[in-house]
């Protein structure tokens, strides 16, 4: 048992956040700076870690912890519940902008939907023909607490679609997504009913929310003044409108309660403009806030776009500005990542932010270094935002000696020597020796991780050894390794060296999608790694596909030779003349995803070639010419543009690694040493259904997951959309417009006791 003066100081410090939390959230007037509080919840953890008795469920630490509850039944559902990205800045914003327009084609421009982003708990409510049916927690993303019975306690939550008599009609399956809270003021209430029954207040409202939702009793539940916002839909059996705007009048008229205060914005611009009067009134709304969610408001770009890891690109979280230091800049060190970009890094005298002792900061790139006028001496505002990288914000010019000094760009590389470069169009230097010892380094580094080959034993300093000794100089080398290579290297005992060589050997037997993401391929996670495994199951196939490729636009260039030097003695006197050359010197990423599924190419060409063509030489092609090299360019580049979240871009990039002469010996290198090039052969119960194809639509009696592998474990495939191409469609209870599409078109309509039959 602690003593009586730590029990009294565990209560005094949950009393006193707690009204530092009420101060900073509610009132929007703190009487502490970040760093006094920090300190105060800090101690609070040393004492409930060393005293466990004294954590109570109010507690301010308790705020983290698992969706998931041991005491609920399990709801699966009907997709991923995903979490956002975030951007802790307006620079971050724009960057997101920009790495999604590197991924669309030309000339489209963004617009955008923008809501609070809300402090609640995530719920996921599925209502079948108009009446709500489940409804459960994000739980781990895939599954969640079964909370139906409480959820129906929730005046704001209709339990049944639409709510009013509007003339509109509920579709036949549909899942949304929103937030359970508290507003603040009837926060502010369940802890008066507390107090004045002589218990402790709550401390913080999410978790009191969290708590009242998963109660076993639904009584006590309705006694909690809960509030539900909607502001998504997950899945749908029907059609809803292709804007986000809409989305959300759609859901509105359906009779849902949506999150006030939400905007339109034209432009990324128009958004940046209003964050600052957010910021401002976060404390002036009804409900707790921590930031701001912005969305591409046209959901088929959204789509598009697809993943990042597991973030959606399409939307991302703008949180609040958190903690900020000052200290002095000490010094700049220059690192070179494994794609050759120059990263400046502040050496600083150490301070502590957002939890961590801080002694090295980004300071991105000397382009920003000269715009801000940092310099060395400097007194310099550091920033962590969450778990990021600590950042120099800028330097505090009034506390100036005039002792500082200006930070130059370095003229070559720190580790080999070679000259600097800077592409056309970017901010950052770069070291373009791709055999530049810490380049390799980097690459190697990264092969060896965990979530790439993770090979134990083989660290950053192992292989730091290893390169120094010229005992490996790529990524195929580490194969190659024997007992041999390690002897007379300090530190490498027997053991420790049979443990590697181990690890080694088990690595080539790693999965084909695990070594893909390994490879670094710029723009290929683990996701998208999965995907290509899945659809080409082996390397050779994407070789092969690499060579073809390029191939089919080198021809397309060939026979686009004379517009594309047409378009550049007209570039310095029309616009659209750069815009015109810029498309045909970039078939892959600018016209074959434009035309990948058009009719009457050729006229079309025309038009989007128009200012070209006006001058066109006497030996320009004709425009059934250039369409038929652009066709032949679709047809062989279509197996990876057809894969849904890899856009134009990506494709380009993955092409242009495969087709890269030193990537490929690299390959080849890696399969005379054994290394596993294919995909494991999905295992086959028959074939009754080879050639077929199927679409899945309405409720089963099991999981969609278990019809889909059935279907594929017979030699079957299955679409997520309803064509020519279709060969039946799977219907369940509820089904909707897929049935309906199906039937216009005469396609076979069975049910699953039929598919079950058939196999």
């Amino acid at each position: 048992m602690p003593e009586a003066a730590i029990i009294t100081r565990a209560e005094q410090l949950r009393t006193e956040i707690q009204q530092h939390l009420y101060r900073y959230h509610v009132l929007g007037a703190p009487i502490i700076t970040d760093g006094e509080y920090d300190a105060l919840f800090r101690e609070l953890v040393e004492i409930e870690e060393t005293y466990p008795d004294l954590r109570t469920p109010d507690s301010p630490t308790q705020r983290t912890g698992s969706d998931l509850s041991e005491d609920l039944p399990k709801v699966p559902h009907p997709a991923p519940i995903l979490s956002l990205s975030n951007a802790f800045s307006t620079e971050d914003l724009q960057q997101w902008e920009t790495r999604n327009l590197k991924l669309l084609p030309a000339n489209i421009q963004l617009d955008y939907v923008l809501e609070p982003k809300l402090d609640g708990l995530t719920i996921v409510i599925t209502y079948s023909n108009g009446i709500l049916t489940t409804a459960a927690t994000r739980g781990n993303g895939e599954v969640g607490d079964d909370v139906t019975a409480n959820i129906r306690t929730i005046p704001t939550v209709p339990l049944r679609i639409p709510a009013t008599d509007n003339g509109k009609t509920a579709p036949k399956q549909l899942t949304v997504r929103g937030e359970v809270l508290f507003l603040k003021t009837d926060f502010e209430r369940v802890n008066q009913e507390q107090a004045a029954k002589g218990l402790p207040a709550y401390v913080n409202a999410r978790n009191t929310a969290s708590g009242s939702l998963k109660q076993k009793d639904s009584r006590i539940t309705a006694s909690r003044p809960l509030t539900t916002y909607i502001y998504d839909i997950v899945a749908v059996d029907g059609a809803v409108p292709d804007k986000e705007w809409d989305i959300l009048a759609f859901l509105r008229d359906m009779g849902f309660h949506l999150i006030p205060d939400a905007a339109y914005f034209n432009n990324l611009s128009q958004v940046m403009d209003a964050l600052s009067s957010w910021e401002a009134r976060r404390h002036n709304l009804p409900f707790e806030i921590d930031g701001v969610v912005l969305k591409i408001n046209d959901v088929a770009i959204r789509q598009e776009l697809g993943f990042a890891g597991k973030d959606p690109r399409g939307a991302t979280a703008y949180k609040f500005p958190s903690e900020e230091a000052t200290t002095k800049l000490l010094g700049v060190t220059v690192n070179i990542g494994r794609t050759g970009k120059v990263t400046p890094t502040a050496q600083l005298e150490p301070v502590f932010v957002s939890g961590v002792t801080v002694s090295n900061a980004s300071l991105h790139n000397y382009d920003l270094i000269q715009q801000m006028d940092i310099r060395l001496g400097d007194t310099v505002i550091i920033k962590r935002s969450g778990e990021v990288i600590p950042y120099v914000v800028g330097p505090v010019e009034g506390a100036r000696t005039g002792e500082e000094q200006p930070i130059l760009p370095p003229e070559k590389c720190p580790h080999c020597d070679t000259a600097l470069i800077k592409p056309a169009g970017a901010v950052d230097l770069f070291c373009p020796n791709p055999r530049c010892p810490e380049r390799v380094f980097r690459s190697l580094e990264f092969f060896v991780s965990r979530g790439a080959m993770d090979i134990e034993g083989m660290g950053p300093q192992t292989i730091a050894i290893l390169i120094e000794q010229k005992r490996i100089q790529d990524e195929a080398d580490i194969f190659y390794l024997t007992a041999q290579h390690f002897e007379g290297l300090e530190g490498f005992a027997e053991k420790k060296i049979l443990n590697l060589l181990d690890s080694i050997q088990a690595a080539k037997e790693r999965p084909l999608a695990q070594l893909l993401t390994s490879l670094g391929i710029d723009g290929v996670g683990s996701t998208v790694s999965g995907v290509l495994a899945d659809r080409f199951r082996t390397i050779d196939a994407l070789l092969e596909l690499a060579v073809q490729v390029k191939q089919a636009e080198a021809a397309f260039l060939q026979e686009a030779q004379p517009l594309i030097q047409t378009g550049t003695s007209l570039l310095e006197q029309t616009p659209e003349a750069q815009k015109a050359q810029l498309r045909l010197q970039n078939p892959l990423v600018e016209l074959a995803p434009r035309y990948m599924d058009s009719q009457d190419v050729p006229k079309k060409l025309e038009r989007l070639l128009k200012p070209i063509w006006e001058a066109a030489p006497p030996t320009a092609p004709t425009a059934q010419t250039l369409a038929a090299a652009l066709a032949h360019l679709i047809d062989v580049a279509k197996p990876l543009m057809q894969i849904e979240g890899l856009g134009s871009v990506l494709v380009s990039s993955i092409i242009a690694w495969f087709a890269d002469d030193y990537q490929r010996s690299l390959l080849h290198k890696m399969r005379q040493a054994g290394v596993n090039m294919q995909a494991a052969e999905s295992i086959k119960a028959g074939n009754a259904l080879e050639g077929l194809t199927f679409v899945i639509t309405g409720t089963m009696s099991v999981p969609r997951e278990q019809i889909e592998a059935l279907i594929e474990t017979h030699g079957g495939k299955v679409s997520g959309s309803v064509s020519k191409k279709t060969s039946y469609v799977v219907a369940g209870e509820a089904a909707g417009s897929k049935l309906e599409k199906a039937q216009s078109l005469g396609i076979k309509v069975i049910s699953e006791a039929d598919l079950r039959a058939m196999v």
